[in-house]
């Protein structure tokens, strides 16, 4: 695979701080997509008019679309230019918001909120364009930031979110989304460069519309299974079919000579069990999200409940956010020092200690903060290390995809993440004025899972390959 120039004008390259800081910023805005309707889920049946089972498709249409989109805009950043699709990206992001902004029934928000999906690249590509743009020194602790900034955005999104949902009218949370879009477009357009790394090709089509059709089974499957029924027809179909399409896909990727996702590269131990590691560290930080909010706004009658409000809930998860962006540069020179294999395992660690903590402490909002700031930590570590472990067994030529490729597989981990402690707490409940609302017991049995969990992520690290002693330039 050939890498040729880019002759296409680009801004000059800006300091190293104000290019990273540029390309964190646009991450976090794409992350912020995730928790932006969260405060409106409960109103939603109310301002579209439409069933509640059929409102959560303004949530799952997101989860499908990002699928979809993140391996495909990855493969084609690598081909045509990673800043260009890093503007297409954003563009899709911008009109999303836009159209969900006009919206006043389902089937424009759920277009909206796909089109938002459909810039969920955007961290990945600006991993890539740091490793084609950063001198090496630099390279560890931007793309520990960058990567980080998928949690980053998710935490600090959810108080602005109920802040802006409790005091104006809803659509004005989407017009501010375009609004930061459009700013972090229009950053980008003026002080990142377009790489000069490009691999050339054709675009594998087959393959591209073969992923998407396995991954839109697979995550339609796990994130209604609940609803639809795990052992229904059309849920075992489904998974059925991902099976299928999935092994097709792979025949068909090992004979191509240009394909989506090389993966003979995929296999090569230190990418394959990065991957692995990072699915199941996708689960295990996402219970956290699932938790304490429910925790936090339970009423006070159930024994274990806060009786807390939405902007409450974003102001106790907030600071997760902040401990993972302060963790960056931690976890660039603990990669520096150990490897980044060694990041990987304390942040899983300290990950399974923050849930541990978890299980015995929260009956209180302060015991609640401490653990979202102790998991953060550990999710901090964790994300900075995952790329640097990408990016030091693929060719240059493969960066984009091969990082979102990785994103793709902590997606997934948080999708599957989501249904297991759905199906727990559905389980495990109590009654209160007239329904049923979860034990404390599922709260903490999923919290251990997620500790569990990460305790899996830290043992698939330790079978990475181990690093080499760096060398004095």
């Amino acid at each position: 695979m050939s890498v040729v120039p880019d002759t296409a004008p680009a801004p000059a390259p800006p300091r190293p701080d104000v290019f990273v800081a540029v390309l964190a910023f646009a991450g976090i805005v794409v992350a912020l997509m995730q928790t932006l309707v969260i405060p409106l889920v409960p109103a939603l049946p109310a301002l579209l008019g439409a069933s509640a089972s059929d409102t959560t498709w303004a949530i799952t249409a997101t989860l499908l679309a990002a699928a979809v989109a993140t391996p495909v805009v990855g493969r084609l950043g690598d081909m045509y230019g990673k800043r260009r699709m890093l503007l297409v990206s954003l563009g899709m992001l911008i009109a999303g918001s836009v159209v969900a902004a006009l919206s006043d029934g389902l089937a424009p928000m759920v277009v909206g909120r796909a089109l938002q999906g459909l810039a969920a690249g955007v961290i990945p590509l600006g991993i890539s364009i740091m490793r084609d743009e950063l001198p090496s020194e630099r390279l560890g602790s931007a793309t520990a930031l960058m990567s980080a900034s998928l949690g980053v955005g998710g935490a600090l999104g959810l108080p602005a979110a109920a802040l802006l949902a409790e005091n104006a009218d809803w659509h004005l949370l989407f017009w501010v989304a375009a609004g930061l879009g459009a700013v972090a477009a229009l950053l980008v357009v003026t002080l990142v460069p377009e790489s000069a790394v490009r691999s050339g090709g054709r675009f594998d089509l087959v393959g591209a519309a073969g992923l998407s059709v396995a991954l839109l089974c697979l995550l339609l499957a796990i994130s209604k299974g609940a609803t639809w029924g795990w052992g229904s027809g059309l849920t075992l179909g489904l998974f059925a079919a991902a099976a299928a399409v999935l092994l097709l896909w792979g025949v068909w990727e090992l004979r191509t000579t240009a394909p989506l996702v090389d993966l003979r590269t995929s296999a090569r131990r230190q990418v394959l069990l990065t991957n692995a590691a990072s699915a199941v560290f996708g689960f295990a930080m996402f219970a956290m999200s699932l938790v304490l909010p429910q925790v936090l706004q339970l009423p006070a009658e159930t024994g274990y409940g806060l009786g807390q409000g939405m902007v409450a809930v974003g102001l106790v998860m907030a600071p997760s956010g902040l401990v993972m962006m302060a963790m960056a540069p931690v976890s660039a020179r603990v990669s520096r020092a150990a490897g980044p294999k060694t990041t990987l395992m304390v942040g899983a660690a300290v990950v399974a200690a923050g849930y541990g903590m978890s299980t015995v402490g929260m009956a209180e909002i302060w015991q609640l903060v401490l653990v979202s700031a102790v998991v953060g930590a550990g999710i901090g570590l964790a994300y900075g290390a995952m790329p640097a472990l990408v990016m030091g067994a693929v060719p240059v030529s493969e960066t984009a995809a091969a990082n979102s490729l990785n994103t793709l597989m902590r997606s997934i981990g948080t999708s599957v993440s989501s249904a297991v402690a759905g199906v727990v707490l559905a389980q495990m409940t109590i009654p209160l004025g007239g329904t049923e609302v979860p034990a404390e017991e599922g709260f903490r049995l999923v919290m251990a899972v997620g500790a569990g969990a990460a305790l899996v992520a830290l043992a698939i690290a330790a079978f990475l390959p181990t690093p080499r002693r760096p060398t004095t330039p």
